[in-house]
């Protein structure tokens, strides 16, 4: 048998980047179709050679890595047949619920032009202020199910229809700026690393775990988004306080046929907010559909939540002067190069009639544009162009028709491609990704590209020199995968940052094999070496050898606008505030707090041990929730009015110390009367800043209390 090929690069440029470690697959009787097989087999291994990796016609693939494009920056071509099986294979693995962004949550509103700018585009909604139109928007989870819970550690999905009087323009786009990957060829495979293992089912909803941390090892392009995925931005207080982005670039193009590139912001006017992890998680128990409730609740109160769209625009000149390319969907501008310029706003105020008819068969396309609006040659863009309209189009049915035996080949085929209606292989082990070294833990990796036997284009000797010829290549910047990836770590807080280094530290604890781990640290050298120490202390491993960088990081100067904190809006807007309560409670002390919340844009949540009509000094009041069904995770602030009775009775009480030890923990405000310093003493609140007397709670309001997080909680 012949030698297996070796693993394929994660990342092919002009100068192939060497991936170290990428072990080779055990190799295993092929499946065939029970004809004799052809004895002429060209030089290279048999045709029963697993280790080739073939599309499903058993034709052997060259390269896995990079779509076929013209030219290094040109648009992919729709003649790659090894693109187009790969992503339609893909886009019916699942049915009926969407293979990733199952879980969503979907809203009717408007969209209002607040700034005309006819002299950038010739885009009907944009030509006059005031001009309106309809819009749907679909907030979602990206790699659970759709009875997944809503508060995992995940990207969210933010995607806008806007239903405009020159046709519907789709701007479907994500909560964080970046993406993991460059090319959409290797999509498929980002997700099938994040998603369940194949081989156990599980984990539903979560990336720590080893196929995803192995994928992210092998490719570092991904290294910048894994800084916004571990950030707080991957784990958000609501739907209504994240900000949405178009990630790709887009065109202008104005009535005079000029263009210019185009980023779109939606900036959400009630401000960034997230949750702590531990809060995250125990929302999950809590309550797993915290945002899709959250959401409606605002929505059917009148609280309509709302988002300005802004644009950063800029010419072929300035990009050609970046250190980055702007095509490179794992690469975003400063906003202190271009600033976001807002042009219009979005409300949303009605909340559907159905949420199968409406939230569910929404179907969003990025290839819906209307005059004015134009692709770049962002090869991630170029690949979503094709995917959307083929998943869109047939949720239900089969991609497995070549399995038909008057469609199948008459020889074997090897590849990632899993599952789908009338699956009749049985596919074993967990390699559904690539690249992946599950070989070096003696697990079957699975089969390789090969460029020596494997399809290529052919190229006319007179395109040779031409620069649109068709190319599988990245352009040279590229390669660069650290720079801004070490500007968002940077930029971040000292808390920001620990946050970061504690989520990769829980993250990679849940890996269980060992080179995974030291590899992806000895990524994380290559964007901040003291992050990487951290981490490394955190799992209790030595600091490995930096893995190599195909482009070493350029210095930029750290963006206050990437972090959260930095940007922290101390308004009661959108905040919830929990104000606990019993028998015997000041009426007058209640409705005088509840009402400074309310006239300030918060709402208050009253809490006591019983539900119904409570007697309280000066009359009865009704409480909002259960002392042990409302936890103070649900809420921005939590505050308490008891008695020295009732608080002595509530000290006996698990949940009643559990509420004030988590809003403490979890660096929230907590304004208390006298009475309530013996359940303080009990759960171990310490005074400080965000500790005060119930007068004192407006001038505190409902910001977080960071520099109390190192007394709660470790932090890598």
């Amino acid at each position: 048998m012949p030698k297996a090929p070796p693993p394929s690069p994660a990342n092919d440029h002009k100068l192939r980047e060497h991936q170290p470690g990428a072990g080779q697959p055990k190799i295993e009787a092929s499946r065939g179709n029970g004809d004799e097989l052809h004895q002429n087999v060209a030089a290279g291994g048999s045709p029963t050679d697993a280790s080739f990796l073939t599309d499903n016609f058993g034709h052997r693939i060259s390269d896995n890595q990079n779509s076929l494009r013209a030219g290094e920056r040109g648009p992919t071509l729709l003649e790659d047949f090894v693109l187009r099986e790969k992503i339609f294979h893909f886009d019916h693995e699942r049915i009926p619920e969407r293979i990733v962004h199952a879980r969503g949550s979907g809203a009717h509103g408007v969209f209002e032009c607040t700034k005309a700018i006819p002299g950038l585009t010739k885009a009907s909604i944009l030509q006059k202020e005031g001009a309106t139109c309809p819009v749907f928007v679909r907030f979602s989870t990206v790699a659970g199910g759709a009875g997944s819970v809503d508060t995992p550690r995940d990207v969210r999905g933010f995607a806008v229809k806007l239903y405009t009087d020159s046709g519907n323009w789709d701007l479907v786009g994500n909560n964080i700026p970046v993406f993991f990957i460059q090319d959409a060829l290797k999509f498929p495979d980002l997700v099938h690393s994040v998603k369940m293992e194949a081989d156990r089912g599980y984990p539903q909803a979560a990336s720590a775990h080893d196929t995803f941390w192995d994928f992210i090892g092998l490719m570092p392009e991904a290294m910048h988004m894994i800084m916004w995925a571990m950030s707080d931005r991957a784990i958000p207080r609501s739907f209504r306080m994240i900000e949405g982005f178009g990630v790709h670039t887009f065109r202008f193009v104005n009535a005079k046929g000029e263009g210019k590139f185009v980023k779109f912001h939606w900036k959400p006017v009630l401000g960034l907010q997230s949750t702590t992890w531990d809060e995250a998680v125990k929302i999950a128990g809590a309550d797993p559909d915290f945002h899709r409730r959250d959401l409606f609740e605002a929505i059917d109160a009148g609280d309509f939540p709302a988002w300005d769209l802004g644009v950063q625009v800029f010419d072929e000149a300035f990009a050609k002067k970046q250190p980055y390319d702007v095509l490179d969907a794992t690469k975003l501008i400063p906003e202190e190069d271009i600033p976001v310029e807002i042009v219009g706003r979005m409300t949303l105020n009605r909340n559907v009639d159905n949420f199968f008819a409406e939230t569910e068969q929404v179907a969003f396309l990025p290839s819906n544009i209307i005059p004015g609006i134009d692709f770049s040659n962002d090869p991630l863009l170029q690949g979503r162009l094709f995917s959307y309209l083929d998943t869109q189009k047939s949720r239900l049915g089969t991609t497995n028709f070549h399995q038909i035996p008057i469609n199948a080949p008459k020889c074997p085929f090897h590849n990632f491609q899993r599952d789908g209606m009338m699956q009749t292989l049985v596919p074993t082990g967990r390699a559904n990704y690539e690249p992946n070294s599950l070989a070096e833990a003696g697990e079957n990796g699975g089969p390789r590209a090969s460029a020596e036997t494997g399809f290529t284009t052919f190229t006319a000797n007179d395109e040779r020199n031409d620069p649109a010829q068709k190319l599988r290549i990245r352009a040279e910047l590229f390669a660069d995968h650290f720079t801004q990836a070490r500007l968002f770590y940077l930029s971040q807080t000292e808390n920001e940052q620990a946050h970061i280094a504690s989520a990769l530290v829980f993250e990679l604890s849940k890996v269980t094999l060992d080179h995974v781990r030291a590899r992806v640290v000895g990524q994380l050298r290559n964007i901040d070496e003291d992050l990487a120490m951290r981490v490394a202390v955190g799992l209790a491993i030595d600091l490995p050898a930096k893995e190599k960088a195909a482009r070493p990081p350029v210095e930029l100067k750290p963006s206050d606008a990437l972090s959260i904190q930095k940007n922290a809006d101390d308004t009661m807007e959108g905040r919830k505030v929990a104000i606990l309560f019993a028998e015997g409670s000041d009426k007058a002390a209640i409705d005088k707090l509840k009402g400074a919340i309310e006239s300030a844009g918060g709402t208050a949540f009253l809490v006591a041990p019983k539900v119904g009509g409570i007697k309280v000094k000066g009359g009865t009041l009704k409480a909002d929730g259960q002392l042990a069904g409302s936890p103070s995770v649900l809420f921005d602030a939590v505050a308490s009015i008891l008695t020295d009775e009732q608080a002595k009775a509530l000290s006996a009480q698990g949940a009643a110390v559990q509420w004030f030890m988590d809003a403490y923990g979890h660096c929230k405000t907590i304004a208390h009367d006298e009475a309530t310093q013996l359940l303080l003493d009990k759960a171990g609140v310490e005074k400080d800043g965000g500790v005060v007397a119930i007068d004192k709670f407006e001038s505190v309001g409902t910001r977080r209390h960071w520099a109390r997080e190192a007394k709660v909680r470790d932090l890598a």
